[in-house]
């Protein structure tokens, strides 16, 4: 029986995987991600050549503000090169089955949709913590998009209201890569990037890292509640490596907490929302590209 062809395009790494109707996923593979647009065409051909009697199409997660409908690619985020790119069109014409193009946050809150913790939530949203701080927004049940594709782009909320600078943006504050680099510069650490002994000195009650841990969490806090006040939303999920450490998902709800009790009327206005952990780590990706490519399939289905 036929399955899907998931494919993540990373900074670092493209990943894929054949994905079959229900979400059951084969054996994850990857690769390095080529440094130029022609490489990256070469690249998925012998991906996506490798593995075409198996599949009835190809579900692609990517960064950049993405096109949905066209699946056209606007910047790259990382990956510059893709700005502009049809790369919807592209696989379709070369290989002949459907393609559908979703932006990597949007991705890992489809997943979450389908087969995670929002699965059955019709207003919520995933906030994914890396480089910058990414998501996805599920209004009335269904992903939202935005006039410009670029909904869930929460790295550009500000926190000052008198500066548009990088520096204050929640893009910058609430990026976990900046938060372990700094705890890490804190502790003295060799390895900037050593996240598992920034969490040990937070355990361990090391009082100047974890004063920086709950003020990380307190601008995490910022985005939930500014999501809230907008979009009347019932449920987040964090996403991540980091969110892996049950620590912060602990924290966030405590200081989300706190920060409730510190204004009465927003106590008394918005019911607490639910905070958890995603379901999905590396996997979220190719699951909501998939996801994305079922709900294409079954428009065009319906339409005929």
């Amino acid at each position: 029986m036929k399955n899907y062809l998931a494919i993540d395009i990373g900074g670092t790494y493209i990943k894929f995987a054949n994905i079959d109707h229900s979400g059951g996923l084969q054996a994850t593979q990857r690769i390095a991600t080529p440094a130029s647009l022609t490489e990256l065409k070469k690249c998925l051909i012998t991906i996506i050549s490798a593995n075409i009697q198996q599949i009835y199409g190809v579900g692609i997660s990517c960064p950049g503000r993405v096109d949905p409908q066209k699946g056209v690619i606007y910047n790259g985020g990382a990956l510059p090169f893709l700005h502009q790119f049809p790369l919807m069109e592209f696989v379709e014409q070369t290989f002949q089955i459907p393609c559908a193009v979703c932006n990597d946050g949007k991705s890992a809150a489809l997943s979450e949709l389908w087969l995670g913790r929002l699965k059955g939530h019709q207003n919520a949203a995933a906030i994914v913590l890396g480089t910058g701080v990414g998501g996805g927004i599920i209004s009335n049940g269904q992903l939202l998009q935005g006039e410009h594709f670029q909904a869930g782009e929460l790295s550009f909320i500000p926190r000052q209201s008198t500066s548009g600078a990088t520096k204050d943006l929640i893009g910058f504050s609430g990026s976990a890569v900046q938060f372990i680099q700094q705890a890490a510069k804190c502790l003295n650490l060799k390895d900037q990037n050593d996240g598992q002994s920034v969490f040990k000195a937070i355990n361990d009650g090391n009082e100047e890292v974890v004063l920086l841990f709950q003020k990380y969490c307190r601008e995490i806090v910022h985005v939930i509640l500014t999501l809230q006040a907008i979009l009347d939303i019932e449920k987040i999920v964090i996403g991540g490596g980091i969110s892996q450490q049950k620590r912060l998902i602990d924290q966030i709800r405590q200081v989300y907490t706190e920060v409730r009790k510190e204004s009465e009327i927003v106590e008394a206005t918005f019911p607490a929302v639910a905070i958890e952990a995603c379901k999905f780590g590396n996997e979220a990706n190719l699951l909501g590209a998939v996801y994305m490519l079922l709900l294409k399939i079954e428009t065009i289905t319906e339409g005929v």
